[in-house]
């Protein structure tokens, strides 16, 4: 029986309570800071980076990890981990859950489409540099770990949670010593990718007479922005954020007996079944959600209980808890060998995402270019909400369809991502093969893209 004054008790909130004060100093030195303000560094990276900066300090001046003391439960670093992957899926499924409204036209669709494809093609090219570098870096390393150079794309494309997830796997079934650190590593990095070239892009913009926007207004709510007509009360018997929690909860319950199952039909594939947790945990939600609309167009169910305003703020918390969480869980003492490596991944990364992206606005999207660009890039090196933060910059309340192509272009994304996915496991096992299927995927997805340039109708 715990004490409850006992570390074991207070050792997981402890882990939870300094990740949350992390990012009220964050946001107080982001308010305070020219600088800061001007580097569009998103609040959670920023305190991560101050956790990271700390935990390092302690650890050099006393030879052991801050988050492994009995202040933080003797593990904390396992519960940093614990928290970066929950939270991954988490977000994203209460992002399912949304409410969608408006009919799609057929150049709306294309568009989406294209941005999809884009997306996954981001991935492929971060994928295919990543693993030349690291190919080569084995030749000249001893016993370095060919295949980490897929970690770029999950770490830039698909952020900290992912990183986490691939860098699990490499580290506990491949023998990768230090993969988990290096992903979040790579993962932190693309956050910094996307303050400098977003920062730089803008300025560019500036410069050119592009963009005029030099302010940061706060954005106001409407009444209509934050409940709609025909939903539960507020605050009814059941407080309605408690709903929305509890919605969001069951369908991840309903995910962890999903993978549960499928693990123990298929247990060689565990690790890569509960790496998939967030892909898993949105398709469920889908589905509960199709049965949940499905019952409100009969009649059965007479109120609507998702609410959108409230479950935006949950997966942007989860969101915001994840990078924290999993910039904090990077140890560098692990990471000495690596530097030049991941150093170099990180500038490759940054420019090459970059430099395409820049390429398919000015191609694909014309008519909103600088706008598709910089959402895109933020989304490509960090997460949906970095895309948003440099998106905001020029297109403050969204008339362009650039954060609709961001939202809705996660089905085709995850239809043509999820080889990447399985590619990613059985990289480490022939990485040149890897290297040269991921080429192939890549250009097969560049003819799918620019199809209309290179298929042209014959009048």
């Amino acid at each position: 029986m715990a004490n409850f004054w006992d570390s074991s008790v207070w050792g997981a909130f402890n882990v939870l309570a300094v990740l949350l004060l992390s990012l009220l100093l964050a946001n107080m030195l982001k308010r305070t800071i020219p600088f800061l303000q001007a580097s569009l560094i998103p609040t959670s990276v920023l305190g991560g980076a101050i956790i990271l900066l700390v935990s390092s300090i302690f650890e050099f001046a006393t030879a052991k990890p801050i988050f492994n003391t009995e202040f933080f439960g003797g593990n904390g670093f396992n519960a940093l981990e614990i928290i970066t992957y929950h939270a991954l899926a988490l977000g994203f499924i209460a992002s399912t859950f949304r409410s969608n409204s408006g009919k799609i036209t057929k150049q709306r669709a294309i568009e989406i489409f294209n941005t999809g494809v884009t997306t996954v093609a981001t991935y492929l090219l971060q994928a295919v540099l990543g693993l030349l570098i690291t190919i080569i870096a084995a030749m000249i390393i001893k016993d370095f770990f060919a295949a980490a150079g897929l970690l770029l794309p999950f770490g830039y494309g698909q952020g900290t949670g992912q990183a986490l997830n691939y860098g699990t796997i490499y580290e506990n079934d491949f023998g990768f010593v230090g993969g988990k650190s290096f992903g979040l590593t790579i993962a932190a990095l693309g956050f910094l990718s996307a303050s400098i070239g977003g920062v730089i892009h803008l300025n560019i913009m500036k410069k050119r007479g592009f963009i005029a926007r030099a302010k940061d207004a706060e954005g106001r709510l409407l009444s209509e922005d934050v409940q709609d007509a025909n939903e539960i009360p507020m605050n009814g018997s059941m407080d309605k954020l408690t709903v929305q929690i509890a919605i969001v909860a069951a369908a991840y319950f309903v995910t962890n007996i999903a993978m549960f199952v499928i693990s123990s039909l298929v247990p060689g594939f565990r690790s890569v079944i509960y790496g998939f947790n967030f892909l898993i945990g949105v398709l469920i939600a889908t589905a509960i959600k199709a049965i949940i609309d499905f019952l409100n167009k009969k009649n059965i169910i007479h109120r609507r209980y998702t609410n959108n305003f409230l479950l935006t703020r949950i997966s942007n918390t989860c969101f915001d808890i994840m990078v924290v969480a999993g910039i904090a869980a990077i140890r560098l003492s692990v990471l000495e060998n690596y530097w030049v490596v991941i150093l170099i991944m990180g500038v490759v990364g940054l420019a090459s995402t970059y430099i395409y992206n820049s390429f398919v606005a000015k191609k694909l999207f014309p008519a909103y270019e600088n706008e598709q660009f910089l959402m895109m890039y933020g989304m490509l090196t960090g997460t949906a909400s970095t895309g948003t933060i440099l998106l905001r910059e020029i297109d403050e309340e969204f008339k362009t369809p650039a954060a609709d192509n961001m939202i809705y272009q996660n089905f085709p994304a995850i239809v043509f991502g999820f080889p990447i996915m399985l590619l990613a496991t059985f990289a480490p096992t022939n990485p040149p093969l890897t290297l040269l299927l991921v080429t192939a995927f890549f250009i097969v997805m560049n003819i799918i893209l620019f199809r209309a340039s290179i298929f042209k109708k014959r009048k």
